[in-house]
């Protein structure tokens, strides 16, 4: 029994040998490459098929994309030396170092490293007051500051100073 299709492109009616199916051939109007179907199968079953879920679609990428976050994170993930050694055995350059680092984390938007970092400057209230105020008092900022907008970063100041008590 002879398949009949349509071209793709000139949208004519072809008629191909049954043998012909599953292979590709050329329009014999417009030259076009067409595939022929393979010819139906009598003892073959229909497949039923349903639509896709938008919802359950969206759900799944946004499931990915956490996923693929979290495994970004632990990836970029580093173990430090302990907050209390660490801390301790700074002078005032190095800590000053830590605040300016904990500033430019709130700046660039990194929260959680900023937390972190203010989690461990938060004990040494007194070292870190001196340093807080002094960088609110410059004309100023630290270089590695510069582009942060003056109000932005008086603003982390105050709240850290805040923080503190």
């Amino acid at each position: 029994m002879p398949i009949t299709l349509h071209c793709e492109s000139c949208k004519k009616k072809i008629v191909a040998p049954d043998n012909a199916g599953g292979k590709w051939g050329k329009c014999p109007f417009c030259n076009h490459r067409c595939y022929i179907p393979l010819p139906p199968d009598e003892n073959e079953e229909e497949l039923t098929l349903s639509p896709v879920d938008e919802t359950e679609e969206v759900r799944y990428r946004r499931m990915m994309q956490e996923t693929y976050n979290i495994t970004e994170s632990l990836l970029h993930e580093t173990e430090e030396p302990s907050d209390a050694e660490t801390f301790k055995n700074m002078n005032e350059k190095e800590f000053t170092a830590q605040i300016i680092k904990y500033l430019r984390l709130m700046a660039d938007g990194s929260l959680d490293e900023a937390h972190n970092l203010a989690e461990r400057i938060v004990p040494y209230k007194s070292q870190a007051k001196a340093i807080f105020e002094k960088l609110l008092k410059a004309k100023k900022p630290e270089p590695e500051l510069q582009d942060v907008p003056k109000k932005v970063l008086d603003g982390f100041i105050k709240n850290m100073l805040t923080r503190i008590g």
